[in-house]
């Protein structure tokens, strides 16, 4: 059986599909496109693929290499104060790193710790590349399980890894992935060339937000598990989160310089402000906590599973009872209780923003009031990218549409009271993820500053959308005649945009059709199979015809 084969392509498409490119950043029009041709992209890939298995080792990094592959870094926040630099690739690009990335998973899994709680892969998932029970909220919990077993004398160390993806060496991964596919280096090279292109040429660093990414952490730290398990410590991981159980302080000191040591080894080290020691009662008091208890709203809320699919035998009843359940927890009263303390629980909030969808409108309207006040918003900023998905997610919904003024007088005012939330690139995209569905004077007069000012594409890309949406003429005659200038990626949201534009969009389309094919080229083309370019003019054809 080859290493890679097409499935593991075919699953990467179908994960960007369904659940976005970047776990960090809204989805764009890309995801769809990816969804509606996830067969053809991944043949491509695959045969890409096939072709670089023909070459010589080195030679499959340096073509790579060769390549100009669209790639962005951006900035997103996390927590309340700080912030972390997130990578948005090209949507081909992503689907043949992804594809890498789940044939190691594929491989690796097998020879990875029980102790180890993140990311866990699904050979057999319908639709899922990770096993869902896998979660950090479990790992807490058999954390404090095996805590309490140990007696009360034990002794808890948490931790976690500084800076974990930013140091991660690319050297090392290429050593792994060999190890992994022992008789087939090729694959390491391309990994090692991919990583490069994504880090701008350093040989550190993992892109943030991907698949890919969470897959490739994993592998690195999986020799130091196995080192800890043979030490004979007891520790549980999740992601860059360790937990040591020990029974006494001694031991726990051994067990942490250990670990220590084994991450020096790859360049890593501890979090000192993060490394925590505690008595088994204490962690597992601090643990309930966080979790919340049970028995009241707020625990309850934290506990709902609000992952809801469409396609269930069961989905109607399904989504009843998860709106019955939302219902029952007096939303609000909870989110004013997160706003009487001084620093809100992120969590909460998040999921207050994820049940929105399932409130009725007048209650819909009246947590969204409360969430993108002037005060308020600023408060609630950890929870940014949900709050905005879910006034997106209200937008979407003709059931809402009572509703949509009042939320759109919400989304206008926020440029002029918490102009400096949308400093960061991720939380702007995910505001003008909302702002899609109407054309108002304020609107108009914000993106076209949005899009003068910016240096990124991919926000250029969100302004495109959005006066495509709006069938803005002036704007979309503002950047075709720029067309010469713009990248590949704008250019292709400009194409689409110009089936929007009648006669206009129809005379500007045969005069650049002529270059696509060069212009768009990804230098992976071959006669007689399909091209990425071709995939997606016909695509932009059927998505008009759709629409």
């Amino acid at each position: 059986m080859p290493d890679i084969t097409l499935n593991h392509f075919k699953r990467a498409a179908a994960d960007i599909g369904a659940h976005g490119d970047n776990d960090t950043l809204p989805f764009d029009i890309d995801t769809r496109f990816v969804s509606d041709k996830k067969t053809e992209l991944a043949q491509i890939a695959f045969s890409f693929f096939e072709q670089l298995q023909r070459d010589g080792e080195e030679n499959s990094k340096s073509r790579l290499s060769a390549l100009s592959i669209f790639s962005e870094r951006l900035l997103a926040p996390t927590g309340p104060t700080g912030f972390r630099v997130v990578t948005k690739i090209e949507a081909f690009w992503n689907i043949y790193f992804n594809g890498l990335g789940i044939a190691i998973a594929d491989t690796l899994e097998d020879k990875r710790s029980g102790r180890v709680h993140s990311y866990r892969f699904l050979r057999n998932g319908e639709g899922e590349l990770f096993n869902r029970a896998c979660s950090w909220r479990a790992f807490r919990e058999a954390t404090v399980a095996e805590a309490i077993n140990s007696g009360a004398e034990t002794i808890v160390v948490q931790t976690d890894i500084s800076s974990f993806y930013e140091h991660i060496s690319h050297h090392y991964i290429e050593n792994f992935v060999d190890d992994l596919f022992p008789d087939n280096k090729r694959i390491s090279k391309q990994i090692n060339a991919l990583l490069s292109k994504f880090a701008t040429g350093r040989s550190f660093g993992l892109p943030v937000g991907g698949q890919c990414s969470r897959i490739l952490a994993e592998l690195f730290l999986n020799s130091v598990d196995h080192r800890m398990t043979n030490a004979e410590i007891r520790w549980h991981r999740y992601v860059d989160d360790y937990v040591l159980i020990a029974n006494s302080h001694a031991d726990a000191y051994k067990a942490l310089s250990f670990l220590s040591h084994s991450l020096a080894d790859y360049g890593l080290t501890l979090n000192k402000t993060k490394t925590v020691v505690l008595t088994s009662k204490h962690y597992t008091d601090y643990v309930t906590t966080q979790l919340g208890n049970k028995d009241d709203k707020a625990g309850k809320l934290r506990e709902i599973d609000l992952h809801f699919d469409p396609y269930s035998d069961t989905a109607d009843e399904d989504y009843e009872s998860l709106k019955q359940t939302v219902e029952s927890l007096q939303i609000q009263w909870l989110l004013n209780s997160e706003l009487e303390k001084a620093v809100p629980d992120t969590f909460l909030v998040t999921q207050i923003g994820r049940t929105l969808r399932l409130q009725k409108p007048s209650v819909a309207l009246q947590l969204s009031t409360t969430l993108l006040s002037q005060g308020n918003l600023h408060a609630f900023r950890a929870s940014w990218s949900t709050i905005m998905r879910g006034i997106a997610n209200l937008r979407t919904s003709e059931e809402f549409n009572g509703i949509f003024t009042e939320l759109d007088q919400l989304l206008d005012i926020i440029p002029e009271h918490s102009a400096h939330l949308l400093q960061a690139e991720a939380s702007l995209l995910h505001y003008l993820r909302t702002l899609r569905f109407a054309r108002t004077p304020q609107r108009s007069a914000f993106l076209q500053k949005v899009y003068d000012k910016t240096q990124s594409d991919t926000v250029r890309r969100a302004c495109i959308d959005c006066w495509r949406q709006w069938k803005d003429r002036d704007s979309f005659t503002y950047v075709q005649n720029r067309w010469g200038a713009l990248s590949a990626e704008c250019q292709r949201m400009i194409w689409l945009a110009a089936y929007s534009f009648g006669d206009q969009g129809e005379g500007f389309m045969r005069q650049r059709a002529p270059n696509l094919e060069g212009a768009w080229r990804l230098g992976i083309e071959r006669q007689n199979v399909a091209s990425f370019t071709s995939i997606y003019r016909k695509w932009c054809d059927e998505f008009k015809a759709s629409e």
